[in-house]
């Protein structure tokens, strides 16, 4: 019958399924919109899986509780960093134009 292998009787033993509290959820959706990397809050709280953690993450983003406020937030945050980076770049620039470098 070729390499297939069947193994009979041989099934992984049943583990129960883990119930986390909204809180919890919560603060490791905040985790990642803080800046942490999906891979540490998942090693860090013991997630088997990142997307376990995505799935929460859109869901408090559906129900615009507290995470969806807390991502605007991130999001103005963001946007104003990317201003003043926009506004350094293009002083440079011109102090480049009148020192007669190509900018």
């Amino acid at each position: 019958m070729g390499t297939r292998r069947v193994l009979e009787g041989k099934k992984k033993p049943h583990r129960p399924r883990r119930r986390y509290t909204a809180e919890f959820k919560s603060e490791a959706v905040q985790m990642l919109l803080n800046g942490h990397t999906c891979a540490s809050v998942c090693e860090r709280l013991g997630l088997s899986s990142p997307t376990l953690l995505y799935r929460w993450k859109q869901d408090g983003v559906r129900q615009g509780g507290v995470m969806a406020v807390g991502l605007e937030a991130r999001v103005r945050e963001l946007e104003a960093e990317l201003r003043r980076g926009e506004r350094e770049r293009d002083i440079l620039k011109k102090a480049l134009s009148n020192f007669g470098c190509d900018g």
